[in-house]
């Protein structure tokens, strides 16, 4: 399983490449919505990607500022439910 540092590198490429900000001006606590970073369109592409990339379900109550306000805050997020959803191998 990948840690948070990898899935906080793997989120702001997405990030830089779909939003066209110059790395300079994002880091991981960059505010992505509040600094204009990301729109709705640019949201709905990132829960995309977080989806497919992560297979990871994405609820409607999961759907909150807080857990998207940052590359940090999508981060955490991401490992949380990546958490929720592992499944040990048992061995028989």
């Amino acid at each position: 399983m990948k840690n948070s540092q990898q899935i906080k590198d793997e989120i702001k490429h997405f990030i830089l490449e779909t939003s066209y900000t110059s790395e300079d001006l994002l880091t991981n606590e960059t505010q992505i919505f509040t600094q204009g970073i990301l729109d709705s369109l640019g949201f709905m592409s990132l829960v995309s990607f977080l989806d497919e990339k992560y297979s990871i379900s994405i609820k409607d109550t999961d759907l909150v500022e807080t857990n998207f306000e940052s590359i940090n805050a999508i981060g955490d997020f991401v490992t949380r439910k990546l958490n929720l959803n592992y499944q040990p191998v048992c061995a028989e």
